[in-house]
């Protein structure tokens, strides 16, 4: 069969499908023993370009995941092209049929030109102009504003692509290492071992497009369809405990939902921030998604923060941070998510696996040095049971501290002058601040266990650091109501050991958590060694809970009247 052949094999399949007129010539195939020898070659060409625009309109692609769509494929281009990208289109299928199937590759590459574009980052590039980052915020939301307008031409095929190819650069082993480094670094917070492990969770399980379910409703009026539709632009404002991880979760989120994001990263996250949102740029453009469908400023700052929220083009604002940052966005009039503080109780009664519970709370409470608002920041423990507990944790990494005046030391050590944690010990090991107060552990030392009197300081406020007072209470429902008063409605996360179903739905239903971990550490509320999808925006105070794209996202119906019902 020569070129002119498959030429015109391919142009009849393409035209029954409203395709182009003619397809431009191809290199002859060379044989393939996997084609069957009794089926004439033009017709085995005809039927592999039929089931490839078949699978391409009902969104099976079967491409191999090497296979790099060319940029012009993508919605947004043909909307502002038309039929010019036809041509470019049919040479896109013939390259897939005779590199796939027929057996011979193209002498025209199939990868676009942009795919060879390198996403390689120097830690000096990080911060300079370019893929995505700009000098003033009103620049950074003009240029998300446009990329938007072309992402609503992209079909959800290409959203889920560029979903991926998030994935993809951020699982690379060199990327979350060196994020995961620069994190801990640049922050003075948290673990890197651990956050290794929480970057890697919001690459892999944050939902993408099979989050925006359709619902729909037919009868003698027609069928109406219900779905979730892009907000547009959306701000979002990333902390300093998590900068990395909410920034991979956040784009995969909004970017799923068909939105674009300006971010607004904590100034103290600057470099790695910046790098992230670089990279992730840098391999959505080999991907031929819109230019700028992920921007930031230069120096980020609090000025530049206002300037964010109050911008007409801004649809929507998410705020991941404390009490102040959320309040500030659900005052604007604007759609807010506001991903607040917590005060996590984990409750402990006479029926728990014990020392199963002492394993997990360590756990749990030193992950990443304390930093996940989903940690276990106080103990409420049945006094019956109290002394063991108390034992079985300092067996498996908990230093017991006894003497009032080391305790005093810590609150000096820990505590600012209005009476929230020091933000020099936020995210620092139990190791280091036993250190400061002039005790001298192994690193085998996870967490600095107090037994305390329910208002001291370390009961009532969020510290963010590996100090786990316990406070000791007669039994399970005294234990649950004060569980109940010391979260302090931010309804957050909570967790419960115990073996009584019922006293287990009682604190459910009484501390009205966001997450609710019943036998098990705090992470398994994010993915962790518990099933679900994972996010590290979790929106206590506007109601949202675990955000993925159907939060980024606005319901809108679509109605046919009198027409497609079938029944």
């Amino acid at each position: 069969m020569n070129d002119q052949q498959i030429s015109e094999a391919v142009t009849r399949v393409l035209s029954s499908f409203g395709g182009a007129s003619a397809a431009p010539a191809v290199p002859a195939p060379v044989k393939n023993k996997a084609v069957a020898r009794n089926t004439p070659a033009e017709d085995q060409v005809a039927s592999l370009v039929s089931q490839i625009l078949g699978e391409s309109k009902s969104g099976r692609s079967k491409a191999k995941p090497d296979y790099v769509p060319s940029p012009t494929k993508c919605g947004w281009e043909r909307a502002q092209k038309g039929a010019a990208c036809d041509d470019a289109m049919v040479s896109d299928v013939i390259a897939r049929v005779l590199s796939e199937s027929v057996g011979t590759v193209s002498s025209t590459p199939t990868k676009p030109a942009s795919s060879c574009v390198s996403i390689d980052v120097s830690d000096a590039e990080a911060t300079e102009l370019g893929d995505g980052v700009f000098a003033t915020m009103d620049e950074a939301v003009e240029a998300a504003a446009a990329a938007q307008r072309q992402y609503l031409f992209c079909s959800m095929e290409e959203r889920q692509s560029f979903v991926d190819g998030i994935r993809e650069v951020i699982l690379q082993p060199q990327t979350l290492d060196r994020i995961s480094h620069m994190g801990a670094e640049q922050t003075g917070m948290g673990k890197y071992e651990h956050k290794i492990i929480k970057n890697r969770l919001a690459a892999e399980k944050t939902p993408g497009t099979e989050d925006l379910t359709t619902e729909a409703c037919s009868g003698d009026g027609g069928l109406t369809l219900v779905e979730y539709s892009a907000y547009g632009v959306i701000g979002s404002i990333t902390p300093t405990t998590n900068p990395t991880e909410t920034i991979i979760c956040n784009s995969i989120g909004m970017l799923a939902a068909g939105n674009s994001v300006v971010y607004s990263p904590h100034p103290r996250a600057r470099v790695v921030s910046l790098l992230t949102i670089k990279l992730i740029n840098r391999k959505l453009a080999t991907l031929g998604a819109p230019a700028n469908l992920i921007t930031t400023v230069q120096e980020p700052s609090i000025d530049n923060t206002n300037a964010m929220m109050q911008h007409p083009k801004i649809r929507m604002l998410v705020a991941t941070g404390g009490p102040g940052i959320v309040k500030t966005v659900m005052s604007t009039g604007k759609k807010a998510i506001g991903a607040g503080a917590g005060n996590p109780p984990v409750v402990v009664d006479e029926t728990a696996d014990i020392e199963k519970a002492a394993v997990d709370i360590i756990n749990g409470c030193s992950f990443d040095n304390n930093l996940p608002c989903i940690a276990e920041k106080e103990i409420v423990a049945v006094n019956q049971i109290a002394d063991y507990l108390i034992s079985c944790m300092t067996k498996y990494g908990a230093y017991l501290v006894e003497d009032p005046a080391v305790v005093k030391k810590l609150e000096a050590l820990v505590i600012n002058d209005k009476g929230g944690p020091q933000t020099s010990c936020v995210g620092k090991s139990a190791v280091y601040l036993l250190d400061k107060v002039g005790i001298k552990v192994g690193d085998d030392i996870k967490v600095i266990l107090i037994d305390l009197p329910k208002d001291h300081v370390f009961v009532q406020e969020e510290l963010m650091m590996p100090i786990l007072p316990l406070v000791r209470v007669p039994d399970v429902d005294e234990a649950i109501d004060f569980a109940v008063e010391v979260e302090h409605g931010n309804r957050h996360t909570a967790m419960m050991h115990s073996t009584n179903v019922r006293k287990l739905t009682k604190m459910a239903k009484l501390i009205q958590t966001t997450i609710f971990v019943k036998n098990g550490p705090s992470y398994a509320g994010i993915g962790v060694g518990g099933e679900g999808y994972t996010t590290f925006t979790i929106a206590g105070p506007t109601g949202e809970g675990l955000t993925g794209p159907k939060a980024f996202a606005r319901k809108r119906r679509c109605v046919m009247v009198e027409s497609l019902n079938v029944r």
